[in-house]
C-alpha cells in the first residue's frame, strides 16, 4: 500500500498530477482542494490512498491527512466509490462534509453531482456515529474544533446529555460563526436551552 509520496511535481491539472519519485512518475488523482494547495512545480508531499481494482491500480492523493481520512470514510459507504468520494471532496472541504453528515444535511450532500437522495442518506446513516465517536478521526466542524470540543465537555460536566449538547452546539455555531471562546460558546448554548 502506498500511503505517502514525496517527489517532484512534473505535471499538474485540476483532476490529476504526475509526481516523479526517484525516476518513477506516479499518476495521482486529486481533489480541487488539493490542486489549489499544490505548487505549480517543485517538491511536494501527498498523503495517498491506493485503490486496486480488477481493471486498474489507482492512486488518490491529498494535501492533508484530514482530507485523506474523510476519503477513506466515504469509500466505506455502500454505493460511494473512490470517484464519488473524490467528487464530494472536490465540492466541499472535509469540515464541510463532516458538518453535513453530523447535521444530517441531505440537501448539501445531494448538491454534489452524481450524489442522489439515497446515497446522501446512506452516507449520513453510515458515518454520523463514526464522526461523533471518540477515538476516531475528528474533522473540525468549524475552525475552532478544540473550542467546540471543550464546550461539549463543559456542557456534559454541567449535566447535559451528550447528544443534546452536540445538537445545541451545532445549532449555535451555525447561527454565530464569530464565536471564538469556550465561555462564549457555552453561554450561548445555555441561553438557547
Amino acid at each position: 500500500m502506498i500511503a505517502r509520496i514525496e517527489g517532484v511535481l512534473i505535471e499538474k491539472s485540476p483532476t490529476q498530477i504526475i509526481v516523479d519519485c526517484g525516476g518513477v512518475g506516479y499518476e495521482i488523482r486529486i481533489t480541487l482542494n488539493t490542486y489549489t494547495e499544490l505548487p505549480e512545480n517543485g517538491r511536494c508531499v501527498l498523503h495517498t490512498q491506493q485503490i486496486i481494482r480488477e481493471d486498474a491500480n489507482l492512486l488518490y492523493g491529498f494535501h492533508d491527512k484530514a482530507e485523506k481520512d474523510m476519503f477513506v470514510l466515504l469509500i466505506t459507504v455502500s454505493g460511494v466509490g473512490a470517484a464519488s468520494a473524490n467528487l464530494i471532496l472536490s465540492s466541499m472541504t472535509p469540515p464541510e462534509v463532516a458538518a453535513a453528515i453530523v447535521d444530517a444535511d441531505v440537501g448539501l450532500l445531494r448538491s454534489v453531482k452524481g450524489i442522489g437522495n439515497k446515497t446522501a442518506e446512506r452516507i449520513i446513516v453510515d458515518l454520523r456515529d463514526k464522526l461523533t465517536k471518540d477515538g476516531l478521526p475528528h474533522f473540525s466542524l468549524t475552525q475552532g474544533n478544540s473550542i467546540r470540543e471543550e464546550a461539549l465537555s463543559a456542557l456534559v460536566m454541567l449535566g447535559f446529555n451528550k447528544s443534546v449538547a452536540e445538537k445545541s452546539l451545532t445549532r449555535v455555531v451555525k447561527e454565530n460563526k464569530d464565536i471564538n471562546t469556550v465561555e462564549t460558546l457555552v453561554k450561548s448554548v445555555l441561553k438557547g436551552v
